[in-house]
């Protein structure tokens, strides 16, 4: 590994790099090495209907907190099949650029790791390995999933995920309300205040904490923050700006007063809320509405919690564009990327991976199960009742919310936004901090970039 790039790189990136948000639970980062017995390339062929096993080994970087004992157990299984050491190492909750860096500063450095999209791709293209031409990108079912630097594919979307307002309907039911009744921002609002008017004789609260913790924060100057971003996107006409309006922030503060002034905790507490303490209260049914994603189903589905019956999500609606007919936000944020700096059998041990993880029957279940929709041709269907839920959505004509909070320029922009909620939320600073932070903070973030 070239320790002048990386060196290169920090100093690059140091704080102002379009960072991956989070899109889990808590967990500090582990690892697993599986290395397990020897196979003959050719046994191998034939048990994976895969190529013929490399020599080499696999490094994976994961993401993803919530689905890191997942991976851990895909990884051993594939490990066992063909004898190839699979290392599955997962960074913490919203460290996962701090961890990438660090790692790949290493000598043993990750063979696959992911990116956000074009900005995050800007800052690791050097390393990536150009995929085009190769088993897994002629997997894709559409070119729009591979992510490009000009000819080259150097990027795969792997998940395509939903998120939404998470809604306990048996708990919405006692409130005397179905998901029928919210169509638009003002049927939430209603519903919502009249939960909190009434939350001493129902016993629950309208809305979990919307938590500042460094797990949980994600959701809100991230994910919320992406409706603005959106509406002011489709009423201009484009896909990124280096000079956002904030011609929707009126009703950025609107939903976050709805869910912080309607919830399970005073405002004031936000800034120590963590990520669990948000799915806690709801697992416990302390409140009806929890802002997240379809990655969290296994964490709200199955022995001992929920049923596919209990829950379901709806958009998150804000008050602004054609509410009747908006869907969730879905989209995605993580890319594959194979480390071109690796050893030459790592790379093509890494690239037999990910290919038997999209192809193979073991691998597509595998996935599956984890409640991904994966956009490649043996892609199984998914159990995942949020997933069927946008599904069912799109087929009624509802049209998604596309995720442009991977244009976002930079880490420290989300990071100014956060804190400027927290602020807020606690009384100690107004909304005009927010805007600040918003409109003022892209332009100096995007300015630095272009630099």
């Amino acid at each position: 590994m070239n320790a002048k790039k990386i060196l290169s790189l920090s100093m690059a990136s140091a704080m102002a790099a379009a960072l991956l948000a989070g899109c889990g639970s808590t967990a500090a980062a582990s690892s697993t090495a599986e290395s397990t017995g020897t196979a003959a390339a050719s046994s191998t062929a034939e048990s994976t209907g895969t190529a013929a096993a490399a020599a080499g080994k696999v490094y994976y970087l994961n993401f993803k907190p919530e689905q890191d004992e997942d991976w851990k157990a895909l990884a051993a299984k594939y490990t066992e099949q063909t004898g190839v050491p699979v290392e599955v190492v997962t960074a913490a909750s919203g460290q996962y650029e701090t961890t990438l860096m660090s790692e790949m500063a290493k000598s043993d450095a990750p063979t696959l790791f992911q990116v956000n999209g074009p900005v995050g791709l800007a800052n690791w293209k050097d390393y990536c390995y150009d995929l085009t031409g190769t088993p897994v990108a002629g997997e894709l079912t559409s070119d729009a999933y591979a992510l490009k630097d000009g000819d080259a594919t150097l990027g795969i979307a792997y998940v395509i995920e939903s998120y939404g307002i998470i809604t306990n309907k048996t708990l919405l039911e006692k409130a005397g309300y179905t998901v029928d009744d919210i169509q638009s921002f003002a049927d939430l609002k209603k519903v919502a205040e009249d939960i909190t008017a009434r939350k001493d004789e129902l016993g629950f609260d309208a809305f979990t904490s919307a938590g500042m913790d460094g797990s949980s924060d994600w959701r809100f100057k991230t994910h919320l923050a992406n409706l603005p971003i959106y509406f002011e996107y489709q009423e201009d006409g484009i896909s990124s700006t280096d000079a956002i309006k904030g011609s929707y922030l009126d009703n950025y503060k609107n939903i976050f007063d709805l869910y912080i002034n309607n919830a399970t905790c005073d405002p004031k507490e936000l800034a120590g809320k963590t990520g669990d303490d948000s799915r806690n209260e709801f697992l416990a049914g302390e409140a009806v509405f929890f802002q997240n994603g379809s990655w969290e189903y296994n964490n709200l589905v199955g022995d001992g919690k929920f049923s596919d019956d209990d829950v379901t999500m709806i958009p998150i609606y804000v008050g602004a564009g054609d509410e009747a007919n908006q869907g969730l936000c879905t989209g995605t944020e993580n890319f594959w990327c194979v480390n071109k700096e690796a050893p030459e059998e790592d790379i093509q041990a890494t690239l037999d991976f990910i290919y038997w993880c999209v192809s193979s029957e073991e691998g597509t279940k595998a996935m599956a199960d984890m409640g991904f929709v994966i956009p490649f041709k043996a892609a199984q269907e998914s159990n995942n009742v949020f997933v069927k839920a946008d599904t069912e959505l799109t087929a009624a004509g509802k049209t998604p919310v596309s995720w442009n909070f991977t244009t976002m320029p930079s880490e420290e922009w989300k990071n100014g936004v956060g804190s400027a909620l927290t602020a807020y939320a606690a009384g100690t600073g107004d909304w005009n901090g927010v805007v600040t932070a918003f409109v003022d903070g892209w332009a100096t973030e995007a300015a630095l970039n272009a630099a």
